[in-house]
């Protein structure tokens, strides 16, 4: 049984779609930032996404931990042209397209990004190399709001949009056992 342990990033305070686009954490909160390293298992491996702010937060989390290469497959969905625009513009450039992407999350994508599906296909892989590589270990894996609920889909057996509108909080904790079934052991966890 692998055991992975899904942080999502420090806050960026953005209040527009942040998928690709490489924003800042801000890390301030040492304490929180403390809570959650003690509440990770200690010699655990550690990997993030290759955007900035995963892999600050990953690196304030790194003591103690072996760190593995940054991972481009576990950032964000990529929202296309959607991008570092607010979600009233979205609604009024495409309000068909963005309605639906919310509502019946799967195939639908953003101009010049990707669906949830290809999303989750891509994190897939990622996670299967990780448990193929690391069998039996535990894996902190520093990533994104989406990326997490594509593994909290898959681990749960519900469709995209049963899961989407969880709650995934900044510096918060998911943790996942593949095993037969996958076992979720707790969801957005604050420490």
């Amino acid at each position: 049984m692998t055991r992975f342990w899904w942080v999502r990033h420090g806050p960026t305070h953005q209040k527009v779609f942040t998928g690709w686009r490489d924003v800042p954490a801000d890390l301030s909160d040492t304490a929180a930032i403390a809570r959650l390293d003690a509440a990770l298992p200690a010699g655990a491996l550690l990997v993030s996404s290759d955007l900035s702010r995963a892999v600050a937060t990953a690196d304030a989390l790194a003591r103690g931990r072996r760190r593995l290469p940054h991972r481009a497959d576990l950032r964000e969905f990529h929202f296309g042209d959607w991008d570092g625009k607010g979600f009233a513009e979205i609604a009024e450039a495409h309000p068909d397209l963005s309605r639906r992407y919310w509502e019946v999350p799967g195939d639908v994508a953003p101009p010049g990004g990707e669906s949830w599906n290809a999303a989750a296909a891509r994190v897939a892989r990622a996670v299967t190399a990780l448990h193929r590589d690391h069998p039996g270990r535990d894996i902190v894996v520093v990533a994104h709001f989406g990326v997490i609920l594509t593994q909290l889909q898959a681990a749960l057996g519900q469709s995209p949009a049963q899961v989407i509108a969880r709650t995934i909080d900044p510096l918060s904790l998911t943790r996942i056992t593949l095993s037969d079934p996958p076992q979720v052991h707790e969801i957005n966890h604050k420490p």
